[in-house]
C-alpha cells in the first residue's frame, strides 16, 4: 500500500505526463507495470556489485594468504621444530665413529651373549636384531614352572658364568635343583661366513641322581626371533631329527641368508610354536599359554607343531632323557644347502666343537694369569672365585636400544611427578654397549657403577673397554649431561618399577669414568701398553676430550655449592615426611646419612673429592695429548684448589671426633612414627611418618662412615700428618668401621646406623659392607703403605689384614651359595641384596691380584 502510494503520487507529477516524451511502445502499459521493470534493474545491478564485492574480498585474502607465505617461507627461512636442550645431542662427532671401532673390531664384537637378563641369550650389536634364547621347563612347589628372565624366584641353586673372554667364548653351569645345565658359546669366523661369522651354543643337562629306573626327562625350549618382525621359515626336517637338522632359516641384510641348525647324537623329540608379535619380551607367557592348551586338549606337555602366518619367532621344544647333549648352529652367508655349508656346521658340532671349546678355555686360563698374575699364596677354592668374577662380569655385557625417558621436573619435586603421570620427554633413539651391575636384578645400565666394571675390564680387553667407555659418553647432551641409568628397549623396561623410570636431568652421578681413565694414564706412564694400543688410547682420549670437558663443566655449574670449593649433590626431597633421612640417590650411596634437612648450605665431602679427582685426571688427560694451554692449566688449578689441605680441614674437618663430615642443616633429633594419616574421602590409614623435634641447624653432619674416608681414598692426606692416623683409628676401630669381613659403610656410633628409611625401605648404605667402597680403600692402603711417612707400618698392617678378610669372606660366600653378593652383612659376613651381583663386586679379583692405581 505504501508502495502504490508513492507512486500514485509521482504519477500525477506535471512532468512526467507529458505527451513529448510519450514512448509508444509503452503507451498502453499500465503505469504500475513500468514501474516494475525499473525496480527490477535497479536489483540486477545491486546484485551484480555485491557479486563483484565478494570476488575482490576473496582475491585480496588470497594476496595477503600468498604474501604472507612468501614473508615466512621465502623472505625467512623455515624454522626447525625447537628440541629442548635436555635431549639434544652433544654437538661433537661422535666416538664410535672412530676408525678404531669400525672394520674387524666392530665385526669381532657383532654377535654376543649381550641378552644379560636371560639365562641364556645371543644377540647382535644392531638395533632390530635377530636373537636367540634359551628356557627350560623347572619345578617350583611340585609345579612346572617355566625358566627364562634370569629371577631369584626360580630358586636356582647357582648359575653364572665360568669363564667368558667377552668375545667368543664363555662357560656357563646353571643348577637348577638337582638337574644341571651347562651352556658354552663359541663364536667362529670363515671366510664365507656372513658379516659377524657364525657361532654355536652346546647344551649339556645332566642330574646328581643317580638311579637304576628311567633316567629324568628334560624339556628345552631353544628360540629365534627377529626384532624387526621380518617372517622366519621353518626347516622342513625339523619333525625328523638327524645329526643335523635345520630348525629355521631366513634371510637379513646384515648377514645374509642364515640357517640355525640343530645336532645331537642323543635320542630327542622335537615340536614347534611360531608366533607373530614384537612383544619378544613377553615370550615366556606365550609359550606357557601353548603348552597349557596342548595340556588341557591332548594331556600332552608339548608344543603344539602348528605357527602363526609369517611368524618372527620359532620356539623349539627339545625333550630329552638326562643326560642329554646338543649343539645348536647358526651358520650365515649361505645360500642354499651346500657342502660348504655343511662342513662348517660339522666344525661346529662333536668332537670338532669340544676341541675348540677346550682351547678357548685354555687360552682363557692363560690369559687370566698373564692379566691378573694372581699369587700362588691364594687358595684354588679363591681362584675359581676369582674367574668367575670375570666371567660373569664380561658375560654380563649387554647391547641395549632406545630412548630414555626424561622428566620435565626435577626429581625433588615427586608429588607434582605423580600428579602429571607419563609425562616425559623422550631422548633420541640411542645404542649403549655396557657391563651390567646384576643379571637377575639389574640387567642395564649404570654411570656409577660402569666406572667400577671398567677397572677389571680394561685390564682384560682395553679395546672393550673403550669400547664401552665411548658407547656412554656418546649418551651425553649438549648441556654435558649423562642419564644416570639407561633403561633402553622394551626388555629392559620390562625389568625396571615405574616409578624408577624416569631420568632427571638435574641429577648427577659419580665421575667414576675417570676411574678407569686415569689407569690408563697411569699405565701409559709405565709403558704397559705395547705402541698400537697406545696409540689407539691416545685417538681416543683427543676425540673423547671434548665431552669430557662438558662432562666436567657440567658438574662444576650445576652440582656448585654456595661458596667457592663446595658441591652438593642435587635431587634431595626437602618436603618429604616420610623418609627419616631423605636419600641422595645421585650420589649413588642412597641412603647414607646426610643433612637432616636438604638445603643449598649443603657442602658434599664425597662430591668435591669426586671434582678434585676428575679435575686432576683431566689435567693428566691434556698432559698426555699436549694440550698445555690455559684449558689444561684451569685443570691443574682446579685439583690443586680442591686437593688444598687446609682449605678441606677448614670446611670439613671435625677436630673433635678426628673425622671428615658433611656439611648442612642438620639436627639429630629426627626419628619415625607411627600416625594415623586422614585424606579427604578416604578411610584413615596407619603410616609411619618422620618427626623433627629439634631445629635444625648449620653445622657438620656427625656421622662416621665411607663419606668421611674420602679424602683417604683420593690420598689428599699428606702420610706424615695426624690425620691420617686418625683416618687409619676409624678404619681399624671394631667400634666404628672394622669388622671382620670388610669395612661397614657407617659406623656403629652413627645415630642411623641399621635404621630404617622408611616403612619400606631397609637400610642400605647404613652398615653393610660394599666391595667398591673397600677396594679404593684398601688402594689408598696400600699407597700409604708403600710412600715414606711415620704411619707406613701401619697402612700395610691394616691393608694386609681387610685384604685377607674381604678374600676370605667373599670366597666362603661363594662356596655356600654360589653367588657373588651385592653386599655382604656386617655382623656374620652373609651375602645381601641382589646376587649373582657380578658388577663392582667383582673387584675381589683386583684385590686378590693386588692390582690398584699406583700414580
Amino acid at each position: 500500500m505504501a508502495g502504490a502510494s508513492r507512486r500514485g503520487t509521482r504519477s500525477k507529477h506535471p512532468s512526467s505526463s507529458s505527451d513529448k516524451n510519450d514512448d509508444p511502445s509503452i503507451r498502453n502499459v499500465k503505469p504500475n507495470t513500468r514501474i516494475l521493470k525499473s525496480g527490477g534493474r535497479d536489483r540486477n545491478f545491486i546484485r551484480i556489485l555485491n557479486v563483484n564485492l565478494k570476488y575482490l574480498f576473496i582475491f585480496g585474502l588470497v594476496c595477503f594468504l600468498i604474501a604472507l607465505f612468501l614473508v615466512n617461507y621465502l623472505i625467512n627461512p623455515a624454522e626447525e621444530p625447537v628440541i629442548p636442550r635436555v635431549v639434544t645431542p652433544f654437538p661433537a662427532p661422535k666416538l664410535m665413529e672412530l676408525t678404531m671401532f669400525q672394520g674387524e673390531h666392530k665385526e669381532s664384537l657383532y654377535w654376543g651373549t649381550y641378552r644379560p637378563h636371560v639365562y641364556f641369550g645371543v644377540r647382535a650389536r644392531t638395533p632390530l636384531s635377530l636373537l636367540t634364547g634359551l628356557m627350560w621347563l623347572g619345578v617350583n612347589d611340585g609345579r612346572y614352572s617355566m625358566r627364562h628372565v634370569c629371577q631369584n624366584s626360580d630358586e636356582l641353586k647357582t648359575y653364572g658364568w665360568t669363564h667368558h673372554n667377552g668375545r667368543d667364548y664363555g662357560h656357563q653351569v646353571l643348577v637348577d635343583q638337582e638337574f644341571t645345565l651347562t651352556t658354552s658359546f663359541l663364536k667362529y669366523k670363515e671366510k664365507d661366513s656372513g658379516y659377524g661369522g657364525d657361532w654355536a651354543v652346546r647344551i649339556e643337562a645332566q642330574s646328581d641322581k643317580h638311579s637304576e629306573e628311567m633316567s629324568e626327562l628334560v624339556h628345552l625350549f631353544f628360540y629365534v626371533a627377529d626384532e624387526g618382525g621380518a617372517a622366519i621359515d621353518l626347516g622342513g626336517d625339523v619333525m625328523n631329527i638327524r645329526d643335523d637338522s635345520i630348525l629355521a632359516f631366513g634371510s637379513r641384510d646384515d648377514v645374509g641368508n642364515w640357517q640355525l641348525h640343530l645336532g645331537s647324537k642323543d635320542d630327542c623329540e622335537i615340536h614347534y610354536s611360531g608366533f607373530k608379535t614384537l612383544h619378544i619380551h613377553n615370550l615366556s607367557d606365550l609359550v606357557i599359554a601353548n603348552l597349557g592348551t596342548q595340556a588341557r586338549k591332548f594331556n600332552r606337555l608339548q608344543l603344539s607343531d602348528t605357527s602363526d602366518h609369517s611368524p618372527n619367532i620359532l620356539v623349539f621344544q627339545i625333550s630329552a632323557r638326562i643326560p642329554f647333549r646338543a649343539d645348536v648352529v647358526f651358520v650365515s652367508g649361505s645360500s642354499g644347502h651346500n657342502s660348504r655349508m655343511e662342513e662348517r656346521f660339522r666344525s661346529l658340532t662333536g668332537n670338532s666343537m669340544t676341541s675348540r671349546l677346550n682351547e678357548k678355555k685354555n687360552q682363557f686360563d692363560d690369559k687370566f694369569a698373564r692379566c691378573f698374575n694372581i699369587s700362588d699364596e691364594l687358595n684354588p677354592e679363591a681362584k675359581v672365585v676369582s674367574k668367575a668374577a670375570l666371567g660373569n662380569l664380561l658375560g654380563g655385557i649387554g647391547y641395549f636400544y632406545g630412548q630414555s625417558k626424561i622428566s620435565p621436573l626435577p626429581s625433588s619435586n615427586y608429588l607434582m611427578q605423580v600428579k602429571l603421570g607419563d609425562n616425559f620427554i623422550s631422548y633420541w633413539p640411542a645404542e649403549l654397549y655396557t657391563a651390567v651391575p646384576s643379571r637377575p636384578f639389574f640387567p642395564r645400565g649404570f654411570l656409577w657403577d660402569e666406572g667400577f666394571h671398567q677397572l677389571l675390564i680394561w685390564r682384560w680387553d682395553v679395546h672393550i673397554s673403550l669400547d664401552i667407555i665411548g658407547h656412554w659418553l656418546d649418551l651425553m647432551n649438549i648441556e654435558g649431561w649423562i642419564p644416570r641409568e639407561q633403561i633402553l628397549g622394551a626388555e629392559a623396561l620390562s625389568k625396571v618399577p615405574a616409578e624408577f623410570v624416569l631420568q632427571y636431568p638435574s641429577n648427577a652421578n659419580p665421575p667414576t669414568l675417570f676411574l678407569v681413565l686415569r689407569d690408563m694414564m697411569c699405565s701409559i706412564k709405565k709403558n704397559q701398553f705395547a705402541a698400537t694400543e697406545r696409540n689407539e688410547i691416545s685417538i681416543f682420549l683427543d676425540r673423547a676430550f671434548i665431552r669430557l670437558e662438558a662432562w666436567f663443566n657440567w658438574f662444576n655449574t650445576t652440582q656448585s655449592g654456595k661458596i667457592a670449593s663446595s658441591y652438593f649433590w642435587h635431587g634431595r626431597d626437602n618436603t618429604t615426611i616420610k623418609e627419616l633421612n631423605p636419600k641422595t640417590l645421585s650420589s649413588g650411596l642412597d641412603d647414607y646419612p646426610r643433612a637432616s634437612h636438604p638445603s643449598e648450605d649443603e657442602r658434599h665431602l664425597d662430591l668435591r673429592c669426586w671434582m678434585q679427582f676428575a679435575a686432576d685426571c683431566m689435567h693428566s688427560i691434556s698432559k698426555f695429548l699436549e694440550k698445555e694451554n690455559e684449558i689444561g692449566k684451569e685443570y691443574d688449578l682446579t685439583a690443586k684448589q680442591l686437593s688444598d689441605f687446609d682449605h678441606l680441614n677448614k670446611m670439613h674437618f671435625d677436630f673433635t671426633h678426628g673425622a671428615y663430615f658433611d656439611y648442612g642443616n642438620h639436627t639429630e633429633q629426627v626419628h619415625l612414627s607411627w600416625r594415623l594419616i586422614e585424606r579427604a574421602g578416604e578411610y584413615p590409614i596407619r603410616e609411619l611418618v618422620r618427626e623433627v623435634s629439634e631445629k635444625p641447624v648449620l653445622r657438620l653432619v656427625p656421622h662416621v662412615g665411607y663419606v668421611s674416608l674420602f679424602p683417604f681414598m683420593g690420598r689428599l692426606i699428606p702420610p706424615d700428618s695426624w690425620i691420617l692416623e686418625k683416618q687409619l683409628d676409624l678404619i681399624s676401630n671394631g667400634s666404628t668401621l672394622w669388622t671382620n669381613f670388610g669395612l661397614r659403610s657407617l659406623a656403629k656410633t652413627s645415630s642411623l646406623y641399621m635404621k630404617r628409611n622408611t616403612e619400606h625401605d631397609p637400610p642400605y648404605w647404613r652398615g653393610p659392607i660394599w666391595m667398591n667402597m673397600n677396594y679404593l680403600i684398601l688402594s689408598s692402603l696400600n699407597h700409604y703403605s708403600k710412600v715414606d711417612g711415620p704411619y707406613r707400618e701401619r697402612a700395610k698392617t691394616v691393608y694386609t689384614d681387610l685384604r685377607d678378610n674381604l678374600i676370605r669372606n667373599v670366597v666362603r660366600n661363594y662356596n655356600q651359595t654360589g653367588y657373588l653378593w651385592e653386599h655382604y652383612d656386617q655382623k656374620k659376613g652373609k651375602g645381601k641384596g641382589a646376587r649373582l651381583f657380578t658388577g663392582w663386586t667383582s673387584l675381589v679379583l683386583l684385590i686378590m691380584a693386588e692390582a690398584y692405581n699406583e700414580c
